[in-house]
Parts: structure tokens; C-alpha cells; sequence
């Protein structure tokens, strides 16, 4: 079996139940973006292909899930006093839980770019995980909204707000804080929420001062990137980045495996995406974020051997990558769409769709979904030549990625959540 299969083995085995209904995790049911939807519609906006439009309240950049006829996502006030969560009914858009769930007397500073409920929860039948950074992780009774466990106990100072999302796999919540105080990564019991293991990270930023003492700047400190978990010659993997540098982990554990450091950038904010036997990386903010194909195994510290190719303009600090065929897509944080070949780091194309974008894209049915932060939405062809499919303009922007059940998208702005439709 070859290595790209064991991927496939691996993520599909994290969420068994039908694709084509779940979305239960940031970025969907193998946490790449892919959804298996067919018809899904080209032409899409404000009053297009709307099925129904619901009021979201706060300020929170989580995107939405889906179990069964339930649509979950997070909420914060845009103080960050108050954290909770909201349901809605699939079908009708109708409320189903609106609820407070934790108070936070003295919130952490929070960029005003981010949001305190930016983190994607994962839903699975019965219970939601839902993760506001160290102010609580919690695990929730969908059907109650009552909380089954929670952890506030976590000390992380995220500096400019968590965005990390968490991820489920074998019974275990996997969580990283990279803040600028402490960055580490742990595994909870998803029935109980009981550490299993905390790994601290193995890579630290420190800048030495001409008096000879050591400050840490916060921002080259902090990482916001969702883990993923990959089968890798038969092994499982867990694949995360962290500020200033990429770990493989061995999941049950938490053992370092291999690290790969990384200079000059700073905040990695993706989830990673592997394909050939390679893990393309989007480094992050700075002036050397290149968008980097590492190849996977060894053990300890990576070199540049370990760096198959390097794509010198084209790497989004944000949104995370798309991969399809022999292609891998993106959006930069500018508006400026990419394919590049994931063998060569050859650039097929690039085109210029406008906006800014920090929402990760979609791809479904041989089409490539852009969600831009002023709600434009462009949808071209995932193919080697750029061909523009379709456009659409929703009344506010897209801070979250979109959800896909059946053969309707589900999108949230910064205030309202669309079941969008032919």
C-alpha cells in the first residue's frame, strides 16, 4: 500500500459515517477541504441559491459542523467575557440551542483581527467538542447543551487570541497552545477530558539582546495550525505546526518523532496537507514564508535535504491548501489564486481573484470555492489552466471556512449562517 493510501486509511477511519452528510471537523470529514458533493451550485450570493439565513450573534470566526440535521458553531462575546455555542436546524435554519457556557471574568488581550471563539469544535452522534483556546475546552451533550467535561486548568497566553482548532482521533483530543508563554501540545481522553499526554515543544524562539539578556518577542512565539493525524509506512503520524518549527508525534504517546525548524516566519496557521509522500507546509507570517514541500520520515532534526521544493512567491499565511490530482490550490492572503504541481513546485497558474482572504477554500465536484473577508465568492475549475466559473457577493465576509452536508454548502459570515443550494 502506498503512502497516499495510507493517508486516506488513516482520516477515513477518524470519522466512518457518510461523508456526503457529516462535516465534523475543521475543514471536513478528512480535514482537507474536499467534500464528495456533487451539483453543489457556481453561481451563489445574497438572495441566490439561499435556502434559508440565520442571525449568528458576537464576534466568532469558528466554522460551522454538522452531525446528523444539526448545524453547531461557537460564540464569544466580542469582549470575551462570555463563551457558548449555537445549533441550528439543517433543514429550516430554526434555533435549536443558543447557550452561555462559561464566563471569563478577566479575558486575554485578542487582536481585533481575530475573535475569542475562532477555533472550530468537532461534533460527533451525541457530543460536541468545542475548544475557546486555555480560557475552556469542553466536551457538550447535543442534545441537552449540558457540559460533560471541561478543562480551564490550561496556562497559554495566546498573545493575539487562539485559533488553533482540535482534532479527535482513537479517543483522543488532540490540542496545541503556542502562545508566548508556553508552547505545548496535548492529548485528552475524549470521555473524561483527562490528560493522556503534554508534550512541551521542543523548538523555542529566544532573542538575545547586546546586554547579553533574552527576551521572546510573542509574535515569533505563537502558531494558530490545526494537528492532523496521517498513516505514514504503516504508523500513524500526528502532524503539527508549531511557531518556529513542524513536529511529527507519535499520537499515542506524544514522542517526538522528527522536527523541522523553520526561520525567519512566524504564526503557522494551516492544517497540514500530504500527499507524494510530502507535507506542504505554509510557514506562516515573515519575509521567508514560502510555501515548502517536506518529505515525510527520518527521525530528530530535518535539514534541507528533507525539502523536496520551495515555491518562492506563492504561499498563503492563512487559509490553508487544497490538493487534487497531481495540483495543489490556493489562495494567499491578497486575493491572488494559485496551482502549482505538487511533484515539481511548478506554477500552472496564477490570477489575481481579488479580496482578502483568511477563510480556507473548498473543493467539490472539480470546482475550487474562494470565500473572501469583504463576502465575494469566486468559484473556478480545478484544473491546470484557470477558468473562472462563477462569482457572488453575500451581504458580509468570510472569516470561516465553509461546511458542506448533501448537496448544500453552509457558510458563515461574520453575522448570519446561509444554507446555500440549488
Amino acid at each position: 500500500m502506498t503512502p497516499t493510501k495510507f493517508l486516506l486509511a488513516a482520516t477515513l477511519l477518524t470519522f466512518p459515517l457518510h461523508a456526503e452528510d457529516n462535516w465534523p471537523q475543521f475543514r471536513g470529514p478528512n480535514g482537507d477541504g474536499r467534500s464528495d458533493a456533487k451539483s453543489l451550485p457556481v453561481e451563489i450570493g445574497e438572495g441566490v441559491h439561499v435556502k434559508w439565513k440565520a442571525a449568528t450573534h458576537g464576534k466568532a470566526w469558528s466554522s460551522p459542523v454538522i452531525w446528523g440535521n444539526e448545524v453547531w458553531v461557537t460564540t464569544a462575546t466580542e469582549d470575551g467575557t462570555e463563551l457558548g455555542v449555537m445549533a441550528f436546524d439543517k433543514t429550516t435554519g430554526k434555533v435549536l440551542h443558543d447557550k452561555a457556557l462559561f464566563r471569563v471574568e478577566k479575558p486575554q488581550f485578542c487582536h481585533k483581527f481575530n475573535s475569542y471563539a475562532s477555533p472550530t469544535p468537532v461534533i460527533e452522534d451525541g457530543k460536541l467538542y468545542a475548544s475557546w483556546g486555555a480560557p475552556a475546552i469542553a466536551c457538550i451533550d447535543t442534545k441537552t447543551c449540558a457540559i460533560l467535561w471541561e478543562r480551564r486548568d490550561f496556562v497559554c497566553n495566546h498573545f493575539r487570541g487562539a485559533g488553533s482548532s482540535p482534532i479527535v482521533w482513537n479517543g483522543l483530543l488532540y490540542y496545541p497552545f503556542d502562545g508566548s508563554d508556553h508552547q505545548f501540545i496535548v492529548a485528552l481522553d475524549k470521555k473524561t477530558g483527562k490528560t493522556v499526554w503534554e508534550d512541551k515543544r521542543s523548538v523555542d524562539y529566544k532573542d538575545i539582546q547586546p546586554d547579553g539578556k533574552v527576551e521572546a518577542d510573542g509574535d515569533w512565539r505563537k502558531a494558530f495550525g490545526t494537528p492532523h493525524v496521517i498513516e505514514w509506512n504503516g504508523k500513524p503520524l500526528l502532524l503539527s505546526s508549531g511557531a518556529k518549527a513542524h513536529y511529527a508525534y507519535e499520537p499515542a504517546t506524544g514522542k517526538e518523532v522528527w522536527r523541522f525548524g523553520q526561520e525567519g516566519v512566524h504564526s503557522a496557521s494551516s492544517r497540514p496537507v500530504v500527499a507524494h509522500g510530502m507535507w506542504f507546509l505554509t510557514p506562516g507570517f515573515g519575509k521567508k514564508n514560502q510555501l515548502t514541500a517536506l518529505k515525510l520520515g527520518g527521525s530528530g532534526e530535518l535539514n534541507e535535504s528533507s525539502v523536496a521544493w520551495r515555491a518562492v512567491k506563492a504561499s498563503p499565511t492563512k487559509p490553508s491548501l487544497l490538493l487534487d490530482g497531481d495540483y495543489i490550490y490556493a489562495v494567499d492572503d491578497k486575493g491572488i489564486a494559485w496551482c502549482i504541481e505538487q511533484k515539481t513546485g511548478e506554477v500552472k497558474w496564477s490570477e489575481r481573484i481579488g479580496g482578502d482572504y483568511s477563510a480556507s477554500p473548498l473543493l467539490a465536484d472539480g470546482k475550487l470555492y474562494f470565500f473572501s473577508e469583504n463576502g465575494t465568492v469566486t468559484v473556478a475549475a480545478a484544473a491546470p489552466e484557470f477558468k473562472k466559473l462563477g462569482t457572488g457577493k453575500f451581504d458580509d465576509g468570510f472569516m470561516a471556512a465553509p461546511a458542506v452536508s448533501g448537496k448544500a454548502m453552509f457558510l458563515r459570515t461574520r453575522t448570519a449562517l446561509y444554507r446555500v443550494e440549488e
